[in-house]
């Protein structure tokens, strides 16, 4: 497929647009991406006749209007008033989309779709998420670079910051999904011992899930996103082989890495590379899941986003702004101490935009990898960089690479809006650089450092932020709660940190990009979400589950059957069961969702689950013990 054009570059002009198109007649349609709310990407089919004809409408935005009350712009676009025009946006890489499912036997290549991403303006206002993500990076690259030329020597930073004129944002993600045969259902329990033993963890893949992975790797190389790496990850199960002779009953985890980018492209490589997967995997007859926990008592899909900042100078030369000048004598510069300490102070704010549903907060659980409190870690010692994969977020360095010093948010997940999140996380940093600049490293150090209940000059006296323990196993629940904040257990608690936190609420919206218009979108269709998935899928999936857990006949019942049955039954009746003075849980869920009365409902969803737990193990204990 080398003929093929997979990529038109970044800043292209009209005239190369033309040129590359007329080169290429398989790239038969154009399709404007704009992201939500929710982080959807929109998808059309518009004859590439069309665009070629009316370019200049295309880049001005009057070409395509598309119903904004059909995508998830709650409260901004409505019924009575849904138009939104798409511009297009030249300043990022627009991918070919080929269906190698449909080809043009004139030509005999595939047919392609040019996919170009777009903003969403409504009322002449720009309300999508990538919108929200450009324009605040251009306000945290003026402060940042009025802050460097006002404070030209920086303690830890090797750099004279009269000289620099540009700020460059790199970020990265990481995606990970599960991977499984059509209709197949493996067992829970023999997976999660297989994660216990740690029996899959870069094991080799074989069949069909090696050649799709292989598939990928190569497909997204085309697009040039330079993939560094694609492996099995920690959850799965040993593929059967049938009769055939084919691999079978597949139930797998991979991981696929590609290399950094600006900000605003790596949130578009993300998608492009999530489709990728998905039709690469399906094409070979397997389905992929990115949901963050789409299976309970195993490993979740995380996606670990990767923070980075650099200066550019006027000879051309670019300086990573977290690295130290003395890489064995501080662990960051002034700048990273900063940017780190802005993250957690303010991630109370942060973390609705990371995570936004029922499925997100699942993986948020102690004991798989996944973070359940606002700490970080640096390592040990400057000398020997070290990874704590128990925080939230933390530092990544390399003492012959002062250019890959970074930060890796552990928490989000391959359906997190990565546009909004990292629009508020440099935000955040923004507010940290801001104080850091006027302390040395040393000071800077102690501040992250401190213990809870001590003062500080910048982060809040009654936490501490920085941890080298394992903070899964060394922490109690309530030693975690009390010196790294209590973590959210609903999307009801996750979003009302937005009122909860009106003065961190200003840091991230200082910019006007990130707004209480798109904050109140954001809000508003993630809670709508948030109560429809539970009254249309979950109360209904953990009514069947009650159901199922029947009392079981046997000629040789025991006391323990008896005592087990009598518990599980109590159980069933007040999860499910109504009467006429007394509802059941559920119905009380569902009768607080409809009022509207949410704090009840999010008290009521954190007992289901318990409850749900509580069942589960009882009924698996009482079924294994009947003969």
């Amino acid at each position: 497929m080398d003929e093929l054009l997979y990529v038109i570059p970044a800043n292209s002009s009209k005239e190369e647009v033309l040129k590359y198109v007329s080169e290429h007649p398989e790239i038969k349609f154009v399709s404007l991406v704009g992201i939500d709310m929710a982080g959807n990407d929109t998808d059309e089919k518009i004859p590439m006749r069309i665009f070629v004809k009316d370019i200049d409408d295309f880049y001005a935005g009057s070409a395509v209007q598309t119903d904004g009350s059909s995508v998830v712009l709650t409260g901004i676009a409505t019924l009575n008033n849904a138009k939104v025009d798409m511009p297009i946006d030249p300043t990022v890489n627009w991918f070919v989309d080929y269906n190698y499912e449909h080809y043009d036997e004139s030509l005999g290549k595939p047919v392609g779709t040019l996919r170009i991403p777009a903003f969403l303006v409504h009322e002449g206002k720009r309300v999508d998420s990538r919108a929200v993500l450009a324009d605040t990076l251009e306000y945290v690259k003026k402060n940042m670079l009025d802050l460097l030329h006002a404070n030209p020597q920086i303690s830890g930073l090797d750099l004279d910051g009269s000289q620099v004129e540009d700020i460059s944002f790199t970020s990265a993600t990481e995606l990970e999904f599960w991977v499984k045969t059509p209709l197949d259902e493996a067992s829970i329990e023999e997976m999660e011992a297989s994660q216990v033993m740690q029996e899959q963890y870069w094991e080799r893949t074989h069949g069909a899930v090696r050649t799709a992975l292989e598939g990928c790797v190569l497909e997204l190389d085309r697009y040039g996103l330079n993939v560094e790496m694609g492996h099995k990850e920690v959850g799965g199960l040993k593929a059967q082989i049938d009769e055939s002779g084919k691999i079978a009953h597949v139930c797998e985890q991979i991981e696929v890495d590609w290399r950094f980018d600006n900000a605003l492209q790596a949130a578009d490589n993300e998608i492009l590379v999530r489709t990728v997967v998905k039709e690469i995997f399906r094409a070979n007859g397997l389905e992929v899941s990115f949901k963050a926990k789409p299976m309970i008592g195993l490993a979740g899909n995380g996606e670990h986003t990767h923070i980075g900042m650099a200066a550019v100078t006027k000879d051309g030369k670019f300086h990573n702004l977290f690295a130290p000048a003395e890489a064995k004598k501080d662990f960051m510069s002034a700048v990273g101490y900063g940017a780190i300490m802005g993250m957690l102070k303010n991630y109370e704010v942060i973390n609705p935009f990371v995570s936004a549903t029922n499925d997100s907060l699942n993986r948020l659980k102690p004991g798989f990898e996944a973070p359940v409190c606002i700490v970080t870690s640096l390592g040990h010692s400057p000398e020997v960089p070290s990874r704590n994969r128990t925080i939230l977020a933390g530092l990544i360095r390399d003492l012959e690479n002062p250019m890959a010093t970074r930060f890796e948010l552990r928490a989000c997940n391959p359906y997190t809006n990565t546009y909004l999140v990292l629009a508020a996380i440099y935000s955040a940093c923004l507010d940290g650089i801001q104080m850091a600049v006027k302390h040395t490293t040393v000071e800077l150090l102690k501040e992250l450092s401190k213990n809870a209940g001590e003062e500080g000059f910048y982060l809040e006296k009654d936490r501490a932020y920085r941890s080298e323990e394992d903070v899964f196993e060394d922490y109690t629940d309530e030693e975690r709660d009390r010196l790294f904040g209590a973590p959210p257990a609903t999307v009801w608690e996750n979003m009302q940190n937005f009122e909860a936190y009106p003065e961190k609420k200003a840091v991230i919206t200082a910019g006007g990009a990130l707004r209480d218009q798109i904050i109140d979108a954001f809000r508003a269709g993630a809670l709508l979400r948030w109560k429809t998935e539970l009254v249309a899928r979950i109360i209904p999936e953990n009514r069947d589950i009650v159901r199922k857990a029947r009392e079981i006949e046997s000629d040789w019942v025991t006391d323990q059957d008896a005592y087990n049955w009598n518990k599980i039954a109590i159980l069933r009746n007040y999860l499910a069961k109504d009467s006429i003075d007394e509802k059941s849980l559920f119905t009380l869920l569902i009768n607080a969702l409809n009022e509207k009365d949410y704090a009840t409902a999010s008290g009521l969803q954190v007992e289901m689950y318990d409850k749900m737990e509580e069942l589960k193990a009882l009924y698996d204990s009482y079924s294994k013990n009947m003969l």
